[in-house]
């Protein structure tokens, strides 16, 4: 990528050969940081916010044929879309600019999110979430993507870190949100949806397009194959690590319910002691990077292993769910940015874009299956905690099949 000298715009935030030159010939810095994270919470937010509401809509919606099956949908069809449009997304953003398809998803997220305020059909409402889970592929792919572009080194794996550490966050605010207007209606809470066009507003003077994109329409049409043999195993441990990254997440309210924690405050405070576990996770691998992907892998699904675990042998046990719970989350806080920064790390910016697609599609795949899995899994034991326990065990033999694999190989780019 060449080098521009040019003054830094944020000195404080911009020294050093970590952070890269924008087309304004800046560098970046913090504010586009921040901002590029405040983007990535727009999936989180359509996980989670509708989440205390779903039982008020199968109220609502009772005589809509299919409606037991389809209001819980409502969560995952986001992600799934995610999954599906994600590569695609990312082939897009390689070739046109990274900040007007970035700009145009936030606008179409306010525009869709927004329609069951007045949409009175169950499966209007289901298209609605199909059209979310569009604008989400494009903000999710252009966010992380330009991180990858604008930062690298150190500052990249602190970017990443905190991109987990935000998003777990939000997702404890957003749960909390979401309860809090669904109070006054089951509608209330998609007014949030139009929050993306304030990010919108501070985008369009803070976000530039990347140096590396200044090319003809010519060379952007001849862009380089996808270096398959960097990506797959990255994507591959991606779609397992986002099934055990939400099973805590989606199942831990179930757990309780099921030992008999019917208090909802109880219910909310353990939700957000464990999401806050994960944000201690992600925020320690800031310090834990220099220990390569090789081990930062294993030691996230061990310890999510650990966990769940904990949480199959806990019985009626609240204090023990919670510490099961804590451990498990800890460890995916962890696994979240170690794979997003493996995947992305040693990709060039022509191919940047299109391997952060790939690798979010993969891992929005994890998050859809993860409730099947662990419904599979039920059926099988024949109740929830013995079935995250196996999805705990599976989660060890992942970590040892990753240490395994990688035990002799060079990670060496993992910090470049």
């Amino acid at each position: 990528m060449t080098k521009v000298t040019a003054t830094p715009a944020f000195k404080n935030d911009a020294e050093g050969a970590d952070a890269r030159p924008m087309t304004n010939g800046k560098l970046a810095g913090r504010p586009q940081g921040v901002i590029l994270l405040a983007g990535s919470c727009m999936p989180v937010l359509a996980a989670t916010l509708i989440t205390p509401v779903l039982p008020s809509m199968s109220e609502y919606f009772a005589d809509t044929p299919g409606a037991a099956t389809l209001v819980p949908l409502l969560i995952g069809i986001p992600a799934l879309v995610v999954a599906i449009l994600a590569p695609f997304a990312g082939s897009i953003v390689d070739r046109f600019n990274r900040r007007t398809i970035l700009l145009v998803g936030l606008v179409l997220y306010a525009l869709v999110g927004t329609m069951p305020l007045y949409l009175d059909s169950l499966y209007a409402i289901a298209a609605s979430r199909l059209a979310v889970g569009v604008a989400e592929a494009a903000i999710i792919t252009c966010c992380t993507t330009l991180l990858g572009d604008y930062f690298s080194g150190q500052r990249r794996n602190r970017y990443f870190g905190l991109q987990a550490v935000v998003t777990a966050l939000a997702a404890t605010v957003f749960f909390a949100l979401g309860g809090a207007l669904g109070a006054t209606g089951w509608r209330t809470p998609f007014w949030v949806y139009a929050g993306s066009l304030i990010i919108f507003a501070f985008m369009i003077p803070l976000i530039s397009q990347p140096i590396g994109n200044a090319h003809s329409t010519s060379q952007r049409a001849g862009l380089p194959p996808i270096p398959w043999a960097r990506i797959a195993g990255p994507c591959i441990v991606a779609v397992f690590g986002g099934v055990v990254f939400y099973a805590v997440i989606v199942q831990l309210s179930y757990v309780l319910t099921g030992i008999g924690v019917s208090a909802t405050a109880i219910i909310g405070l353990a939700s957000a002691v464990a999401s806050l576990a994960t944000a201690a996770g992600a925020i320690s691998f800031r310090r834990l990077a220099r220990l390569q992907a090789k081990r930062l892998l294993p030691l996230g699904f061990t310890l999510a292993a650990i966990g769940l675990v904990v949480i199959w042998i806990a019985g009626s046990s609240f204090a023990l769910v919670l510490v099961g719970a804590i451990v498990a989350s800890a460890g995916t806080g962890i696994l979240l940015p170690t794979m997003l920064t493996g995947a992305v790390a040693g990709l060039s910016f022509e191919e940047r874009g299109r391997g952060t697609g790939l690798w979010q599609s993969a891992f929005f795949l994890g998050q859809f299956l993860s409730p099947l899995a662990v419904l599979a899994l039920t059926g099988i034991t024949g109740a929830l905690q013995p079935a995250l326990g196996v999805l705990g065990i599976v989660s060890l033999v992942i970590a040892a099949v990753i240490f395994a694999a990688l035990r002799n190989r060079s990670t060496s780019d993992f910090l470049k």
